[in-house]
């Protein structure tokens, strides 16, 4: 019997997607609903598995972790690209990492999600008509706005379609920017300066890594419109938090809208949820039952491939 931990299921619906009960001859599922308060507690809780299926980015899979786990065999993630997992250690133990497709229009859905809602005030008007208000406050068009894209990959070319179909001029930034790609999209090419100085609305569509990281301090704020927003639906690390609320405190910036953070889940008591013009959605950019329905069906199919030693969409 291969024992198998389900780690991070939030919401509790593996189940939904999975009918475990005919698997009950092969497989011995264990669901942990709440993230691990700590690694000491994950090490204890995780020991006599030989398999964990994992989401992308929750509960880090390191080096000590990993050789905590006697019994581990197989590592199942959503997605393709998973930085949270020590791949080396995984493949020096032996153990097969595989990962599963993803949709990527969800997020580039989010995203425009929380521009919406900074653009019109909807947290607030939603807010006042549940407490029996009527029109409070004004809004703002995005017709004739200028977005800035920092990352102009799969997410953010979507994000600039739809920014052009609202009428949207459109520049874009990063290290290393396909400028054919640019110019098919209609998106202006520019530097980070100057998409910072004059952007209206800056959303960020790069992958995290070293050189993203802290990407936008309090440097970057002071450059930007008093007017603006800032959207993250990429990672929470790529802005420094303590400089965004500070930004946000101050009203260097008109306001956020976030779907990721530094800590996730975000704690109850954190300054961002207190702040009235921040925006917050719970990391909701993948969370759709088409997603979620790929994530569990792939990473089932991934494991029997395994155990037939035809392992498939490997990652290490």
């Amino acid at each position: 019997m291969i024992k198998i931990a389900v780690l991070d299921d939030y919401q509790n619906i593996f189940k939904e997607f999975v009918d475990i009960t005919q698997y009950k001859d092969k497989y011995e599922f264990t669901i942990f609903n709440h993230p691990f308060m700590n690694e000491n507690e994950a090490s204890t809780a995780l020991e006599e598995f030989d398999a964990i299926f994992i989401m992308r980015e929750r509960t880090p899979i390191t080096k000590s972790l990993i050789e905590s786990m006697k019994n581990l065999k197989y590592i199942m993630t959503s997605g393709m690209r998973n930085k949270s997992i020590d791949l080396e250690e995984a493949k020096k133990r032996k153990i097969i990492v595989c990962g599963t497709d993803i949709n990527s229009n969800p997020t580039a859905e989010i995203t425009w999600t929380l521009i919406l809602g900074l653009m019109r005030n909807m947290k607030q008007e939603i807010d006042n008509m549940f407490q029996g208000y009527w029109q409070n406050t004004i809004g703002s068009e995005l017709k004739g706005k200028i977005l800035g894209l920092i990352g102009l990959g799969k997410i953010g070319s979507q994000v600039a379609k739809i920014g052009k179909a609202f009428g949207m001029q459109v520049v874009a930034w990063s290290e290393n920017l396909n400028l054919t790609e640019a110019n098919k999209l209609g998106v202006l090419p520019m530097s980070k300066e100057e998409l910072l100085k004059q952007s209206d609305i800056i959303s960020l569509h790069v992958v995290l890594g070293e050189r993203y990281k802290n990407l936008i301090t309090e440097k970057e704020f002071k450059i930007m419109k008093k007017t603006s927003f800032l959207i993250n639906t990429s990672r929470g690390p790529i802005v420094n938090e303590k400089d965004l609320i500070i930004a946000l405190e101050e009203d260097y910036i008109a306001g956020a809208g976030l779907d990721v953070y530094n800590i996730e889940p975000l704690p109850q008591d954190h300054k961002l949820r207190f702040l009235p013009n921040a925006l917050l959605t719970p990391h909701l950019g993948y969370v759709t039952e088409e997603n979620y329905s790929i994530f569990f069906d792939q990473m089932m199919e991934n494991l029997d491939s395994c155990l037939k030693s035809k392992p498939k969409r490997l990652l290490n």
